[in-house]
């Protein structure tokens, strides 16, 4: 699914059981750059559950180390492919 939008957070919840091997996940879309430091509530929050890894190509990233989230900004749109239990990334940045 393609969306329009400025900037995305990504970072995994914690895991129903320690049984499990994946985890559940989360992509939170923004209107704005640097979401992590603003305090905002995202526009659009997408919930995914039983992932292995999400693969993310040809897209400029930064890992936030204290949340252990995955921010990616300066976006102009996102597509988001859900290949269970993977999820791959890619879209357009401008630079």
């Amino acid at each position: 699914m393609k969306y329009i939008t400025k900037s995305a957070v990504i970072g995994r919840k914690k895991r129903p059981s320690k049984d499990d091997d994946n985890y559940p996940c989360f992509i939170n879309l923004f209107k704005i750059n640097e979401p992590h430091k603003s305090g905002k509530v995202p526009d659009k929050m997408l919930d995914f559950d039983d992932v292995h890894k999400v693969v993310i190509s040809g897209l400029d990233v930064s890992y936030l180390l204290a949340g252990n989230d995955i921010v990616i900004n300066d976006l102009e749109h996102i597509e988001i492919d859900v290949k269970r239990p993977h999820i791959f990334l890619t879209g357009k940045q401008k630079r």
